[in-house]
C-alpha cells in the first residue's frame, strides 16, 4: 500500500462444516483464508498480504458454527471513501463461498484490537450428543459450577504462554420451545476447547458418568490434571462477540428444535436421522439470524 490507509472492523458469520477452522492454514479451506482470497480478488489487499493484515477476533475449530465473529483489515483510504459500507458488503458477499456471510463493516481507530472484546457468548446444543437426557433442575447447578474466575487448565487445551485463569460471567440453561436443549456460557475470553470441554463435563454429569464433586475438584485444584474429554464441535455456536463500538445484536428469531426421539421405537437409525435433521435446524437458525443482522444501510436512490 502506497497511500494513506484506514482500518476497518467487520463482522461475519459462518457454518463450521465448510471450513477447517477459522485461522489460515496451508492447503485447506479456512474462514480467514476465504476472506483474504476475496479481498485479493478485488485487489483491495495485495497478494503478498498475509493474516497480519486481516485478523479475526475469536478462533474457532473445524465444525464450530458462528453467528457473529469479527475482525479487522487495512485498506487504502481512497478505496474506502469510494466504496462505503454498502458497496463493500455487496462486493465481498457476492464472491464468498457458501456458508459464510459478511455482515457489516465500519472504520475504526488504528489501535482498535478485535481480540479485546467486552464479552463473548457461546451456546451449546447438548441434546445433540447421543444418550444425553435432561437430568432435571440439577442441570442449572451443573452450569453454575463453571461461573466465576478460576484456572481453567483442566477444561482447555493449553497453549504455551497462555494465561489459564479465565472469568466466566454466566453459564445458564439454553431453553428452546420450553425445554432445555443445552447451555449458554458468557465470558470475557476463552481458552482453546474450553467450551467444548465444559460441555462434555456437563454431559457426563447429566448421564451419571461424573459427579459434581469431581468437577468441583477439577476447577478448584487445577494442579491435579484430569481430562473429561471434548464434546463434538457441530453442536457449538459462537453466538457472538461484543465490543463497545459494535455491541452484540439481539436475537431476531425464535428457533424451533425438534425433540430427540425417545422410547422403545427410537432405535439407532432413527436417532442418527434426527441428528442430521438437527444439524440443519442449527444452520437454518444461523441463516435467519444473518438475514436480519446483515441488513444493509439505507442509501439514496441515486447511489448504486
Amino acid at each position: 500500500m502506497t497511500g494513506e490507509t484506514v482500518k476497518l472492523a467487520f463482522r461475519i458469520g459462518y457454518l463450521g462444516s465448510g471450513f477447517h477452522g477459522s485461522q489460515i492454514q496451508p492447503d485447506v479451506k479456512t474462514v480467514q483464508g476465504e476472506l483474504i482470497r476475496v479481498f485479493q480478488s478485488h485487489k483491495w489487499i495485495d497478494n503478498n498480504s498475509t493474516e497480519h493484515n486481516l485478523v479475526l477476533s475469536s478462533r474457532t475449530d473445524a465444525g464450530v458454527n458462528v453467528r457473529v465473529n469479527g475482525g479487522v483489515v487495512t485498506i487504502e483510504k481512497s478505496l474506502w471513501e469510494s466504496l462505503g459500507a454498502k458497496k463493500m458488503i455487496r462486493a465481498i458477499d457476492d464472491r464468498l463461498c457458501e456458508g459464510i456471510s459478511f455482515l457489516d463493516v465500519m472504520q475504526v481507530a488504528e489501535d482498535w484490537n478485535p481480540r479485546i472484546a467486552q464479552y463473548r457468548v457461546y451456546r451449546y446444543r447438548i441434546e445433540g450428543i447421543e444418550f444425553w437426557k435432561y437430568p432435571g433442575q440439577v442441570f442449572s447447578e451443573y452450569c453454575n459450577l463453571f461461573t466465576g474466575t478460576y484456572d481453567a487448565s483442566n477444561f482447555a487445551r493449553l497453549e504455551e504462554g497462555k494465561e489459564p485463569k479465565r472469568t466466566i460471567l454466566s453459564c445458564t440453561p439454553w431453553i428452546v420451545d420450553n425445554r432445555v436443549v443445552g447451555f449458554e456460557i458468557v465470558g470475557l475470553a476463552f481458552l482453546w476447547n474450553q467450551v467444548r470441554r465444559t460441555a462434555n463435563a456437563i454431559f457426563k454429569m447429566s448421564i451419571g458418568d461424573l459427579t459434581i464433586e469431581q468437577v468441583k475438584q477439577a476447577i478448584e485444584k487445577p494442579e491435579i490434571a484430569v481430562d473429561f474429554g471434548v464434546a463434538p464441535p457441530e453442536w457449538l455456536i459462537l453466538w457472538g462477540v461484543s465490543w463497545q463500538q459494535l455491541p452484540l445484536p439481539e436475537s431476531v428469531s425464535e428457533p424451533h428444535f425438534t425433540p430427540v426421539p425417545e422410547g422403545r421405537v427410537a432405535e439407532r437409525t432413527m436417532r442418527k436421522r434426527w441428528r442430521l435433521a438437527a444439524e440443519h435446524e442449527m444452520k437454518s437458525l444461523l441463516y435467519n439470524e444473518w438475514a436480519a443482522i446483515g441488513e444493509l444501510p439505507i442509501t439514496h436512490h441515486n447511489e448504486s
